[in-house]
């Protein structure tokens, strides 16, 4: 079972990007997939989340800039950002859970992807 996490660079301040997450071993259909961003010497912190049924939930610190979907068939979960800024630099995770709900403790989370970091420069 593994997720994998793609799609990070290095952009500039108002540009977008578009995060994947590809699970693979078996269907998340039924999971919670939330996408958690780290920046350093900082905690993990919840960016977003969308249910098996796609209600999302989404951080205040968003803004209405992100997009949490999912695809079901793929396998897949995204994350497109928009008007980017310097202070969303940080590794983003996406995380799998059983849960019903999108859920803020990364302890509730059983599956996690590698990793894929964002640098946004001024």
């Amino acid at each position: 079972v593994q997720l994998q996490a793609s799609g990070g660079g290095l952009v500039q301040t108002g540009d977008s990007l578009r995060l994947s997450c590809a699970a693979s071993g078996r269907s998340f259909s039924g999971y919670v997939m939330s996408w958690f961003r780290q920046a350093p010497e900082k905690q993990r912190e919840l960016v977003a989340g969308i249910t098996s049924g796609g209600t999302t939930k989404y951080a205040d610190f968003v803004e209405d800039r992100f997009t949490v979907s999912r695809h079901n068939a793929k396998n897949t979960a995204y994350l497109e950002m928009n008007s980017l800024k310097p202070e969303d630099t940080a590794a983003y995770y996406c995380a799998a859970s059983q849960s019903s709900r999108v859920l803020h403790s990364t302890r509730l989370y059983e599956y996690w992807g590698q990793g894929t970091l964002v640098t946004v420069s001024s």
